[in-house]
């Protein structure tokens, strides 16, 4: 079950509750995103934007922020510099692992070239500062420019790493902790901060963000190896055509035989891919319980994520955060 389907499920009741900020926060995308000089950014920008996304990481901000009590404005901007942020680096990411379908359609670097996408990206990383700017908080701009630097950094250990077969469970996770917790936490943080909620909730937020985003991303990881097209908004088996070490193939390495271990050297590291190797690949995940294994993790993840928000008002919106939780992980059940 992907996170686009299905009436009433917790991010459609999220998006219920908050409809009223979002529709300010699109609104403000759009102005942001425009350009006097340059019509392509707001058409390449558009593209990803309006590609019926479900706006998850401007959601947990503005959730966070209503959660802790906020009246104010400063959360719209926020929810969008997220969302800014989110999409620059979907744009980036496209670029580096030469995609060629995003949620389900042609990626921007297919539809108009690279460095569109790439220029694009950057304005939009541009557009996210500005709006920090605007809340006139220091912290925030301190959580969500290091927020920024911490995506690239996992970004750039991943291209040495996702086809290095020495790649363990402790830089796998540094890699998610960087390229998708870290926004998820900025996410949730920011709207603590603004609220000027205590430290206690503000910290049980943040600690809720980078445990939904890392469940969220193991589980990215797995469905790839078991999922459909449909679900995950790309192909399956893209990250083993990619040649990603992602966690699943981690743990199936790390349990493999000699002659596995063969194969494995031969696909990722060499990129010497034939028919029927994907196949293989699933069948030596299954013998080795590394599905089972990797939804386990992502399961405890998801626990630690409700956890959290323990410390947080009783409210409406915390249930839906740890409804959101449980069914980030259901995905896999």
């Amino acid at each position: 079950m992907g996170l686009d389907e299905t009436a009433q499920k917790p991010h459609d009741r999220l998006s219920a509750h908050l409809a009223a900020d979002m529709e300010r926060v699109n609104a403000l995308i759009r102005r942001r995103m425009a350009s006097e000089h340059a019509p392509r950014i707001p058409e390449v920008t558009a593209h990803l934007v309006e590609a019926g996304g479900k706006r998850l990481r401007p959601m947990l901000t503005l959730a966070a922020a209503r959660l802790c009590g906020y009246e104010g404005d400063h959360h719209i901007r926020l929810a969008a510099t997220v969302e800014f942020i989110h999409t620059a680096t979907l744009l980036h990411d496209d670029v580096v692992d030469e995609s060629a379908q995003r949620r389900g359609r042609p990626t921007a670097n297919l539809l108009w070239d690279n460095k569109s996408s790439v220029l694009v990206g950057d304005y939009l990383f541009s557009r996210s500062f500005q709006l920090m700017v605007e809340t006139g908080s220091l912290r925030v701009l301190d959580i969500l420019s290091n927020a920024s630097a911490t995506i690239a950094e996992g970004e750039v250990l991943q291209l040495s790493a996702a086809q290095d077969l020495r790649t363990d469970e402790a830089i796998y996770m540094k890699v998610i902790r960087g390229k998708t917790a870290a926004l998820f936490s900025a996410a949730t943080e920011v709207g603590g901060v603004i609220a000027g909620a205590p430290e206690e909730q503000v910290g049980a937020l943040f600690t809720y963000g980078d445990a939904l985003g890392i469940a969220f991303q193991i589980v990215d990881d797995l469905l790839d190896y078991g999922g459909s097209t449909t679900t995950i908004g790309k192909n399956v088996g893209d990250d083993f055509r990619e040649r990603k070490l992602t966690l699943p193939v981690i743990k199936a390495v790390a349990k493999a035989t000699p002659e596995e271990r063969e194969f494995w050297k031969r696909v990722i590291e060499k990129g010497d891919q034939r028919e029927g190797d994907l196949e293989h690949a699933m069948a030596l995940l299954a013998s080795h319980g590394a599905m089972e294994e990797t939804r386990a993790e992502a399961l405890g993840w998801a626990q630690t994520a409700k956890a959290a928000l323990a410390v947080l008002p009783d409210h409406a919106l915390r249930s839906m955060l740890a409804d959101l939780a449980d069914y980030v992980v259901a995905r896999v059940n």
